[in-house]
């Protein structure tokens, strides 16, 4: 995603402080290897296994995993009469995977005459994520979507003054927060659950990164009767790499204003 956001090498837009002009389209296609291998499952059964997967960067998009053809376990896999149309890439076609009585209609696309700027993605056919019980990178099970190698998070502890806002409800407040800095996002502020000034009721909703784990959220209670639901999220048991935000908690929602240092994030 790093190099298709906003001021990335591969956005539709460079920014005004770059020194190179990049000439091209303004969409702009990469391909280059995944690393590791790479497994996906369903209904039991494995349906690609790959050392030979890449990823392709597109502009303003997720990178995409693609993996040759021999890597997908093409018994499993049924010709669909889906197609669709890619200005940039060419003619899909797609296939439904099956397994018993399990069914993934249009699971998986290729594009078997890519047009020639894109010509290199010939051989090579994509699984929607969603697709698969579950996604192997090496024998490390991982959710939400590969992680990207072009981008990273920092998190680094700070005595910037954070301030969350209801209106004039005070609703959370820290000297010595965490900022976390993920590639392409804003900036988020994790507070100590101390910090809170209004009672937290947890949701039922959760959700998985890949660089920081599973999240668990909460909706704030504001003192008359308002409620704002999933306003604040938590990653409990964080990945190794965001180990420092394990227990904090973050604020979002249209209902909130977030001051650092007095000025509005």
């Amino acid at each position: 995603m790093a190099l298709t956001r906003a001021d990335g090498p591969l956005s539709a837009a460079a920014p005004a402080t770059v020194n190179y002009r990049i000439d091209g389209p303004a969409h702009k296609l990469l391909m280059h290897p995944f690393p590791r291998r790479v497994r996906a499952e369903f209904a039991g059964r494995t349906v690609l296994d790959t050392r030979g997967g890449v990823l392709v960067h597109e502009t303003n998009l997720l990178p995409r995993l693609y993996v040759p053809e021999e890597d997908i376990d093409q018994t499993l896999f049924v010709p669909s009469d889906h197609t669709t149309h890619c200005p940039f890439k060419g003619d899909a076609t797609y296939r439904t995977l099956r397994v018993d009585d399990r069914v993934v209609e249009n699971a998986l696309w290729a594009y078997p005459d890519p047009l020639p700027d894109a010509k290199w993605l010939a051989g090579y056919a994509s699984l929607y994520w969603e697709a698969a019980d579950a996604w192997f990178d090496e024998d490390e099970q991982v959710f939400a979507h590969l992680t990207d190698p072009y981008t990273r998070v920092d998190v680094r502890p700070t005595s910037r003054h954070v301030q969350v806002l209801a209106g004039d409800t005070l609703v959370a407040e820290s000297h010595h927060p965490l900022v976390l800095n993920e590639t392409g996002l804003p900036a988020r502020w994790y507070l100590a659950p101390e910090d809170v000034r209004v009672p937290l009721e947890p949701t039922a909703t959760r959700t998985r990164c890949p660089y920081k784990g599973e999240a668990s959220y909460w909706s704030v209670r504001l003192p008359d009767g308002r409620e704002l639901t999933d306003a604040v999220w938590s990653y409990p048991e964080p990945l190794p790499e965001s180990t420092r935000i394990a227990g904090r908690l973050s604020f979002l929602h249209e209902g909130l204003t977030v001051l650092v240092d007095g000025e509005p994030e």
